[in-house]
């Protein structure tokens, strides 16, 4: 028989509490049913890598109800659940519209891990352009080893995925919106070009989070998130979540459990608790966002503003019609070469120089300089990058600090 403990852990992951209100309400409550173990008010850490029995029979009684499924809220071993990484994958699932989740060490490990427990040697999938480097990678270069195809077409072309399905195509996997152009995926219309052949959908919604889009809603079957990003929002983790229904959800589990990318009971806690505030951080985000990009659009030393809650960019009425926010990442070009953009970027005393977006702090990178500086130019230029790009990443300071600041680096390079 399992302990008190993890009865009441099993009724929290089980029976999550959905509650109504607006999104900060939903961030701080939903995915918890109280009273918490020993009448906590946040999820304690259970730091433990194995469970015990208290006899025998309690064992078999385990033993048996897994062989029919029915253990649920009880493992035996850490590779199998943690009450804490349950509790953070229960509050995701809410968060997200989805009915389960399962919590990983990183986002790359929520991809592949997902996408090798979709797809099988002589089977072919789908990439949209811009997708995250190290998806392509995997896609293009790990999957093809083993006899899986991949095809990569633009973003927004809803006719080229449609010309690029094949009979043996089972997976479409795109980001919405794209890094670091923030080009907007029409969901809706690639649900139905995914549905007519029999496609499952997985859409990376990390740059979007849970609050300004939900995938789930417009019929797409998995949601992937880097939970180092906005999720966690600090900067002090590293974690990936799956969201999508019990079906598809538990066959990755599966294979998180033999595959072993796990996330740590600490990780989740500190997760949980970045949770709490997503809403109130993503708001801030947008609105300083919003005003950034307008400031910057009409700034003579800038060449071109990516940002989708602009008329300008290409994608604003798709982003309008399928997302509450447009996001806390503003992509810029310079009227400048690759050394007066790095001026500019010295310049700055706000934002930080570092990767990753979706933090506390304003972050902000040359991408010829940092996630692509291996590459020459010429090579950079065949996949969109341009010497003049400058990506930021707003964090929570006052959004009139930030524009005096990046008005300055303006004027100084």
């Amino acid at each position: 028989m399992a302990s008190p403990f993890e009865r009441k852990t099993a009724s929290t992951s089980n029976r999550a509490r959905q509650p109504g209100g607006g999104p900060s309400t939903r961030a701080v409550h939903g995915g918890e049913n109280r009273p918490l173990p020993h009448h906590s008010l946040t999820h304690p850490i259970v730091q433990t890598a194995t469970y015990t029995f208290d006899d025998s029979a309690d064992l078999r009684s385990f033993m048996e109800a897994r062989m029919w499924g029915l253990h649920e809220g009880r493992v035996d071993y850490g590779r199998y659940g943690n009450p804490t990484v349950e509790a953070v994958e229960a509050k995701i699932a809410q968060r997200e519209g989805g009915e389960a989740a399962v919590l990983f060490s990183s986002g790359m490990a929520a991809i592949t891990t997902s996408l090798l427990s979709l797809l099988s040697a002589g089977q072919h999938l789908i990439v949209t352009e811009e997708a995250y480097r190290r998806t392509r990678e995997f896609c293009l270069s790990f999957l093809r080893r083993y006899g899986i195809e991949c095809s990569v077409v633009p973003a927004s072309d809803v006719a080229a995925v449609e010309a690029a399905m094949q009979p043996n195509t089972k997976v479409l996997f795109t980001e919405s919106p794209t890094n670091p152009y923030l080009r907007i995926v029409d969901l809706p219309s690639l649900v139905k070009v995914a549905s007519r052949n029999g496609v499952t959908t997985m859409v990376d919604s990390t740059l979007a989070t849970p609050v300004n889009q939900r995938p789930l809603e417009f019929g797409v079957d998995l949601v992937v998130h880097s939970a180092t990003k906005y999720l966690g929002g600090h900067n002090d983790l590293l974690a990936g979540v799956v969201v999508g229904s019990p079906s598809l959800v538990a066959l990755v589990r599966q294979n998180l459990w033999v595959c072993g990318a796990i996330s740590d009971p600490q990780t989740a806690y500190l997760l949980h608790r970045g949770l709490k505030t997503l809403a109130l951080r993503v708001r801030q985000q947008n609105e300083t966002a919003q005003r950034v990009a307008g400031f910057l659009e009409a700034h003579p030393r800038v060449r071109r503003v990516w940002y989708p809650g602009l008329p300008s960019h290409p994608d604003h009425h798709v982003a309008r019609g399928q997302m509450s926010g447009f996001g806390g990442v503003v992509s810029l070009e310079l009227e400048a070469d690759l050394d007066g953009t790095s001026r500019f970027v010295d310049a700055l005393e706000i934002p930080i120089i570092a990767p990753s977006f979706g933090g506390l702090e304003s972050f902000i990178e040359q991408p010829a300089l940092m996630s692509y500086f291996e590459l020459s130019t010429e090579e950079r230029l065949a996949v969109g990058i341009q010497d003049s790009l400058v990506r930021l990443s707003c964090g929570v300071e006052d959004p009139q600090d930030l524009i005096e600041d990046l008005a300055r680096a303006l004027e100084r390079f």
